[in-house]
């Protein structure tokens, strides 16, 4: 609880005022003194008792695309047994406050308010915590009481409609590289298990449960499992912190299309970041949030290609590498299926790399439009 800064220009005007009421001997400047002495008194006295209400702050979405819309919905309820003045509720998010004027509400009653949150930046943002302020008419005193908790929300880097590459990821029999492409609808006899619920009667291997007395299944695999894995340049020196967002944008859009499609989707950065999923929604969400956490590295001199990859053996797949200019990707070709890089140089001659399919942009957008084409 503190004065306000017209509390304390009423307190030092009404010293003043006393002060001069008895050097001067004016008993109206003694009077108008009093008041406003007195006045500061009630003014703390109204505000000093908390306000009864119960208040809940529901974010939503909890995860948003950057720039697009995500609000708060403030509702506060009278648990008090007598009628609530008006007050002010400050809820925190992205740097900025959010000031929401709630009415007077009678015994019982209940309002709603909804706001937007800022979303222009990528990044898990936290939302409050929540204040609620009440003030005296006067605007002499104020008390400000905390109210409710934090809650995160993701603003996912921006994607935009792209087409997921299918890249093999050749096997056979788990026993090495295949020389020979797999004929189409063929599977991999990977193992003979133990029937599990949910498996497929078709599979069951009747010798192996008349030997065991158990029912027996074939564990089959697919021998060609689509495989993406995207290489995002993280380094600081590489690109500007716009053009980095340009990149980030641009894996999110690429990673998504490959997930929402159910191929192995599968993030590394030169940071060491290093998340591979098996596709699917939930993979999607995993590898936005991630990206909504990659930050540019600070370091120089750092290596493109993290130790995940270039002590690897054969991967499979395809890799896609987000930078900006050459880098030492010539050791990777033999270990993928395809290759391709992705410059997000503002201009100049595209960089040649044996092997490598170079696609350049000066955008995510743009970069995103030239692989619909190719792709």
């Amino acid at each position: 609880m503190r004065l306000t800064p017209r509390g304390v220009a009423v307190l030092v005007v009404s010293v003043v005022l006393v002060a001069a009421a008895e050097w001067a001997g004016y008993p109206l400047l003694r009077v108008l003194g009093a008041i406003g002495l007195g006045a500061l008194p009630a003014a703390v006295a109204v505000t000093a008792r908390a306000p009864r209400v119960a208040v809940s702050r529901v974010v939503y979405p909890d995860r948003v695309e950057r720039g697009r819309p995500a609000l708060a919905k403030l509702r506060v309820r009278n648990v008090a047994g007598r009628p609530q003045p008006g007050l002010s509720a400050w809820d925190h998010a992205g740097g900025k406050t959010r000031t929401v004027q709630v009415r007077a509400l009678s015994e019982g009653a209940e309002a709603t308010y909804r706001y937007e949150l800022p979303t222009g930046t990528r990044g898990p943002m936290t939302v409050g915590p929540l204040t609620l302020q009440r003030g005296d008419p006067f605007g002499l005193a104020r008390n400000r009481h905390p109210a409710g908790g934090t809650v995160t929300l993701w603003v996912h880097p921006r994607t935009y409609p792209a087409r997921a590459l299918i890249g093999g990821f050749p096997r056979h029999h788990h026993d090495g590289a295949t020389t020979d492409d797999s004929l189409r609808g063929s599977l991999d006899l990977r193992d003979v298990r133990e029937y599990q619920p949910g498996d497929e009667i078709r599979h069951l291997h009747w010798k192996a449960t008349a030997r065991t007395g158990r029912l027996m299944v074939r564990d089959y695999a697919d021998p060609e499992q689509p495989r993406f894995t995207l290489l995002l340049d993280t380094r600081g020196d590489v690109l500007p912190p716009a053009g980095f967002e340009e990149a980030v944008d641009l894996a999110a859009s690429l990673l998504a299309a490959s997930a929402t499609a159910g191929h192995h989707s599968r993030l590394v950065t030169s940071g060491g970041v290093d998340l591979a999923t098996a596709g699917g929604p939930l993979a999607v969400r995993q590898l936005l949030d991630e990206l909504c956490r990659v930050r540019q590295d600070s370091g120089a001199g750092q290596a493109l290609v993290p130790a995940a990859l270039s002590a690897a053996a054969h991967q499979g797949g395809c890799l896609t590498v987000v930078t900006s200019g050459a880098g030492s990707l010539a050791g990777l070709r033999a270990r993928y299926s395809a290759l391709f890089v992705l410059n997000l140089a503002s201009g100049g001659v595209p960089p040649v790399i044996p092997g490598a399919r170079v696609l350049s942009a000066d955008s995510a957008a743009n970069a995103v439009r030239r692989w619909n084409e190719v792709v």
